[in-house]
């Protein structure tokens, strides 16, 4: 399977082609969907208020962004942190690297964060010579298979715990199990003692709050507070629309969050870090960076049918839910942010030709649209995607013929009877197994054949 959203047709039929990794899916997604609809259910009426007043103060931050941000900015600096802001992946990639090797830095441990996947962080300090662990668990299992992330909160989703088995005693050489409790002491001993020689910690951001200038790093597994206590230096890496305008704000959101992404009513580990470098505290650092990425977000920003899109809080709901997502897995989208929020995204951030096949993803519906816990529209935004590449000239130019063709068919009433007559007549020379086969379309797509009697001609003869 190649990682480029170019070769998603072919990595869905790789995919399609591959059981396990469909019961791999079907176990972990069902579970996870259990998991939060039964928390919402607990919830009740509260569910639907909580998810309208999150989507309330999204709206408002993301319409003042840069104001909240600025504000940010002042008070994260009173707290101590060093602000930098980045346009794009190099300018990041070139930050941090700048930071690491002024502290001579050659050893680095990552707490989970798809930010830091979006600018290729990994490979680019790999090419610099230095050594970058992930420490979450999931992160960590697909580092050492050398493969990306298969979803935003759980980025092994894709594996069974025999492959995962298979995969340390090859890689780590270790005894064989598929035991999680001895894979997950495996993976404990070895990255504690990265913790230990660590020189800089990279984290992610899930929110960072402008009242207070305080960054939020929600996790279950405790490595990500190790990640940014356990270093000299903390580098923390967010996307501009991470912004939230208060305290007050961030009660509403660490409700959603963890039902949304793991059906959990809270999380392990919230570490809410509003202090650098003060001499009497033990386990914090002694400097921290926050990195502002743009990266195409203003971008995003300036379109009206897309800028929602900035709500997303990274949970991955979506994903659960979205009948194409549980049938290829993450990895066929071939980018950092799969499923339906992934296929508005990735034409945005990267481009519309490159990436023109992910909005025809879906089927619209709209389940995608009604998990959000934000409530992004997300399937009005492939609808809204689609008609942008069309009307751009990225679909080939036969296909473009047939639907003119078809459309030309189904707004008139005569044309259309007189298909669906010359279509009942032939269709003998196309059906198997008592379903049409189109000529040169998926082998896996079979249709109904037509009625031998229409509707229309039902309805004449019943009055």
């Amino acid at each position: 399977m190649r990682f480029s959203p170019e070769y998603f047709k072919s990595n869905i039929s790789e995919a399609l082609s591959n059981d396990q990794l469909r019961r791999n899916l079907d176990k972990a997604l069902s579970h996870s969907l259990g998991s939060r609809q039964k928390l919402k259910d607990e919830y009740g009426p509260r569910w639907e208020k909580m998810r309208e007043k999150a989507n309330k103060i999204k709206e408002h931050t993301i319409n003042h962004l840069y104001d909240y941000l600025s504000i940010f900015e002042t008070n994260a600096k009173k707290n101590g942190f060093k602000v930098i802001w980045a346009k794009n992946s190099a300018e990041a990639c070139n930050a941090i690297n700048e930071i690491i090797a002024s502290k001579n830095g050659k050893k680095v441990v990552k707490s989970k964060s798809m930010t830091t996947e979006e600018i290729g962080l990994n490979h680019y300090l790999d090419k610099k010579g230095i050594e970058v662990v992930e420490t979450d668990l999931g992160e960590y299992i697909v580092q050492i298979a050398g493969e990306p992330p298969s979803h935003v909160t759980a980025p092994a989703i894709h594996k069974s715990k025999e492959e995962i088995g298979k995969l340390f005693t090859e890689k780590l050489g270790v005894e064989y199990t598929s035991n999680p409790e001895i894979l997950t002491k495996y993976a404990r001993k070895i990255l504690r003692d990265k913790f230990l020689n660590a020189d800089i910690g990279i984290s992610g951001v899930n929110f960072a709050i402008a009242e207070t200038g305080s960054i939020v790093i929600i996790e279950n597994e405790g490595n990500g507070r190790l990640s940014n206590s356990a270093p000299k230096v903390h580098i923390a890496v967010m996307g501009l629309e991470k912004i939230i305008p208060s305290l007050e704000d961030f009660d509403v959101f660490i409700k959603l969050l963890p039902v949304s992404a793991t059906g959990q009513k809270i999380t392990s580990y919230i570490s809410m870090i509003n202090s650098v470098g003060i001499s009497n505290e033990k386990n914090v650092p002694e400097e921290a960076y926050i990195i502002i990425l743009d990266n195409g977000r203003t971008d995003l920003l300036s379109k009206p049918e897309y800028k929602s899109a900035l709500y997303c809080i990274r949970c991955g709901a979506c994903m659960n839910i979205c009948p194409i997502y549980q049938r290829i897995g993450g990895q066929s989208y071939g980018w950092v942010y799969p499923g339906p929020i992934g296929a508005v995204l990735t034409p945005n951030y990267l481009d519309k030709k490159l990436a023109k096949d992910l909005p025809f993803a879906s089927s619209l519906c709209g389940s995608c649209s009604e998990i959000c816990p934000v409530k992004i529209d997300l399937h009005h935004k492939l609808l809204e995607l689609r008609a942008d590449i069309v009307d751009e000239g990225f679909t080939g130019g036969f296909q473009n013929f047939l639907f003119k063709m078809f459309k030309i068919m189904m707004v008139n009433s005569g044309l259309y009877r007189f298909g669906s007559l010359i279509g009942k007549k032939f269709q003998f020379l196309f059906v198997k197994n008592n379903y049409l086969k189109i000529p040169f379309y998926k082998k896996s797509k079979l249709y109904p054949k037509i009625a031998k009697q229409t509707f229309h001609d039902w309805w004449k003869n019943n009055n």
